[in-house]
């Protein structure tokens, strides 16, 4: 098995429609996870999108029971998983128990849904670990709607939205509406997290949604500096993954987990070697001074 035979790959992209698809979905989704990837690592988000991620996958599986499309399926159930999450779980100290709960119940009522269907092993498998060469012309419509939707609406409340994951407290006291902003941002990373299960499926969706913004997270504190870094690490995860795995017809999502990890490897380090030359160059005035 060759990984990186680019002969290969180049032709796979270049005379298959459903690549170039595939391709284009991924640079969508690496928009929309890497904006709203660091509004997530600030608000300590990150176990809330593993928990709609397994309503999505719910979601999906009974609509593969039902055999309709599994977009559509996962799309309802993360946007209930988000209702829940941002009404039940807008108080901190209930958070994580709320998201263990519906963690729990979603991937079991999952395992039930996939237990009683009879087709394909590999449309369950799908569900958990992604299937982006099958997005086609529908698909990708609504990956493009969704998408839309989601910016233009962040575009609306981003603002406010900031200041409240910045100092919550604070923007209470300035009357700025932060549970109903918490409701919307839960419904944003709701769909988001449904078109990434399409990618990587409902098990990794975290390595898009949270990875690229995490590595960013780490080389600066600007939250726009941020976000673009993460658009830009996310991008590069989901569309690197997708042309490594062409050639040698592996998962995707092992592809983009692993460049997203490595990313976020390659700034943990960065980050240790800025903050070790930072005390050396405080302690050095130090010592010269008492000497």
């Amino acid at each position: 098995m060759d990984l990186f035979d680019f002969g290969k790959t180049w032709e796979l992209i270049t005379e298959l429609e459903g690549v170039q698809t595939a391709l284009l979905a991924a640079a969508i989704l690496g928009l929309v996870a890497g904006v709203l990837g660091p509004l997530i690592v600030m608000r300590r988000m990150s176990f809330a999108v593993h928990g709609t991620s397994e309503l999505a996958f719910t979601g999906g599986a009974a609509a593969l029971l039902l055999g309709i499309g599994v977009e559509y399926g996962a799309l309802i159930g993360a946007v209930v998983a988000a209702l829940l999450l941002g009404i039940l779980g807008a108080r901190d100290a209930d958070r994580d128990s709320v998201i263990g709960v519906i963690l729990s119940f979603g991937l079991g009522m999952g395992v039930l849904f996939l237990s009683f269907y009879k087709g394909r092993s590999g449309n369950k498998f799908g569900i958990l670990t992604g299937q982006i060469i099958t997005i086609d012309s529908t698909n990708l419509t609504l990956f493009v709607v969704s998408s839309v939707v989601v910016l233009a609406v962040l575009a609306l409340v981003y603002r406010p939205l900031l200041f409240a994951s910045v100092d919550r407290n604070v923007a209470v006291a300035r009357g700025v509406p932060v549970k109903t902003l918490t409701v919307v941002f839960a419904l944003l990373v709701g769909v988001s997290t449904a078109l990434s299960v399409k990618v990587v499926g409902s098990l990794l969706v975290v390595a898009l949604m949270v990875t690229p913004a995490a590595a960013a997270a780490r080389v600066t504190a600007s939250p726009w500096k941020a976000t673009v870094l993460s658009v830009v690490f996310a991008e590069v995860s989901a569309i690197g993954g997708i042309v490594l795995s062409l050639a040698p017809g592996l998962p995707v999502s092992a592809f983009v987990t692993a460049i997203s990890f490595l990313i976020y490897v390659v700034c943990r380090v960065l980050a240790w070697q800025r903050d070790r030359r930072t005390r050396v160059g405080a302690v050095e005035p130090a010592l010269v001074a008492a000497a």
